[in-house]
């Protein structure tokens, strides 16, 4: 069986496109799973993975914890602030404290960009990264893609608009990554100040004017503003930023063209994106969270494939 060209899931930068293809199939297979009437599988049942949150997660926490179990995992939850880091406890004493409870695969998101990375070279076990502050985050762009592909049927030569804060977004770094890597098109759009200074250098445009950036899109991916990272100002006020850059049905009616809209969660409505768009037809905001559980079902289990070829 084909397997992954990576010990860890880092980032989308440090895998390659027989990898998306590998995840992205075994996906299809879970997909199937998690639709049947009884959606258990016993493929991990001797593996212990460890959820290892230092910040806030709804969606993704779930999603991760729900597709663990759909594998037969023995699954751990730590939080940050119900912990000895509170009390002074180093992020690889906290790691290797759960390790030698026996725990095989971790899956961890930390405000501190480079910690997944950091705590693979220091752990003798898998990890994912669920995110690590505003590098990083590579399930979600795995499940945005796939999503991609599940309603247009391929995301080769597709036009695919990142609409929002590109600035402090993981989401938007991990999804071009992965979108260049299956060969799409891919623009940002929003305020001059969150858009990256340099972002040409990975190959995408940038349009400034959200109506036009729409016009050449098939996808629009709309990104929250994400205040919790701002320290200053980045615009004049919530209202004109919704006046400029904010997605509503009137805008999208005017395109002459449907296309198909996603966001990552959490969604402010009435910000970025108004209740009309979030769930008309061409919204598939719902789709990426079931598929989340399928991808992230994938990635577990091709990692956890290597450590049972590891213990034989």
């Amino acid at each position: 069986m084909s397997q992954l060209s990576v010990k860890h899931l880092l980032g989308i930068k440090h895998i390659n496109k027989a990898d998306i293809d590998l995840i992205f199939k075994t996906a299809d297979h879970f997909k199937e799973v998690i639709n049947r009437p009884i959606k258990k599988v016993p493929s991990l049942r001797d593996i212990t993975i460890a959820n290892l949150f230092f910040e806030n997660s709804t969606r993704t926490k779930l999603s991760f914890e729900l597709a663990e179990k759909r594998l037969s995992a023995d699954v751990i939850n730590f939080s940050a602030s119900q912990s000895s880091v509170k009390k002074g406890e180093t992020l690889i004493d906290t790691a290797n404290n759960i390790l030698s409870m026996k725990v095989d695969l971790i899956v961890m998101r930390h405000p501190n960009v480079g910690a997944c990375d950091f705590l693979s070279k220091h752990v003798n076990a898998r990890i994912v990264n669920a995110g690590d502050g505003t590098h990083e985050h590579p399930t979600q762009a795995l499940l945005d893609s796939y999503s991609i592909r599940e309603r247009l049927g391929s995301v080769t030569g597709k036009k695919v608009l990142i609409v929002g804060d590109i600035l402090h977004s993981r989401v938007a770094l991990s999804n071009i990554y992965a979108l260049k890597l299956q060969g799409a098109k891919v623009k940002v759009c929003g305020p001059k100040t969150l858009i990256p200074k340099y972002i040409e250098n990975l190959g995408v445009g940038v349009e400034n004017n959200i109506k036009k950036a729409l016009e050449w899109c098939d996808v629009a991916n709309v990104l929250r503003v994400q205040n919790e990272r701002m320290a200053i100002n980045y615009f004049p006020s919530t209202r004109e930023y919704t006046q400029l850059f904010g997605i509503n049905k009137q805008l999208l009616d005017s395109l002459g063209k449907k296309i198909v809209i996603m966001h990552p969660g959490p969604i402010n409505r009435g910000v970025e994106i108004t209740s009309d768009v979030a769930d008309a037809d061409q919204s598939i905001i719902l789709h990426q969270v079931e598929n989340g559980v399928a991808i992230r079902m994938a990635v577990i289990y091709l990692l956890a494939q290597q450590i049972e070829r590891h213990k034989q």
